[in-house]
């Protein structure tokens, strides 16, 4: 069983940065962990889970990104959220799946969300239509 713990991913930008989550919480079976500025409003968080159901293995991964700007009214200056960009993966699994068969599946995955798989890539970071 994992333990929460840190987690640093990279993004895809041209000079790439790391960016470390640390843990904020386990509720209700789902772990967090954030990347902060100091200051709640604005935190990028990952979210995992797995549970059992009477006849599958369900796990969920979610990164949630919010932009914020800062707002002055009236001479306060406070920070907004203005959009949030999310991400989820959802896996279903058979519990007589092998260790083999989810290993293969998310690299598959993984693999399906490089820079280099045009289709993925230009559907969800381009906003392209598939025809």
């Amino acid at each position: 069983m994992p333990q929460l713990q840190n987690l640093v991913l990279t993004d895809r930008a041209t000079t790439p940065v790391a960016h470390t989550f640390t843990p904020r919480d386990i509720s209700n079976g789902v772990a967090s962990v954030i990347e902060t500025s100091g200051v709640p409003v604005g935190e990028n968080r990952l979210s995992l889970s797995m549970r059992r159901t009477a006849t599958k293995m369900k796990g969920r991964l979610v990164l949630t990104m919010p932009i914020v700007q800062n707002e002055t009214i009236n001479g306060i200056t406070r920070p907004v959220v203005v959009r949030t960009a999310i991400a989820s993966v959802d896996v279903t699994y058979d519990p007589t799946s092998s260790e083999q068969e989810r290993t293969n599946l998310m690299g598959m995955l993984a693999d399906s969300l490089g820079t280099g798989k045009v289709l993925v890539h230009d559907t969800f970071v381009k906003l392209q239509a598939v025809y």
